[in-house]
């Protein structure tokens, strides 16, 4: 069985990809900003200690 000839530039009909290209994720937002969250925790971390630093020294 002859191929017929394809012209230069062209794909092939057996050769390449036939998938549509994906859509790009959307942007997560403050999730994919983990500086972010350690800071909250790092704040949250500093006011605990804090509270309790202050019962141990009363004013």
């Amino acid at each position: 069985m002859a191929y017929p000839l394809v012209p230069p530039g062209e794909t092939p009909p057996a050769e390449g990809c036939t998938a549509e290209a994906h859509e790009e994720r959307a942007d997560g937002g403050a999730w994919e900003h983990p500086g972010l969250w350690l800071g909250l925790i790092l704040i949250g971390v500093a006011i605990v200690a804090a509270y309790f630093i202050a019962r141990i020294f009363p004013m």
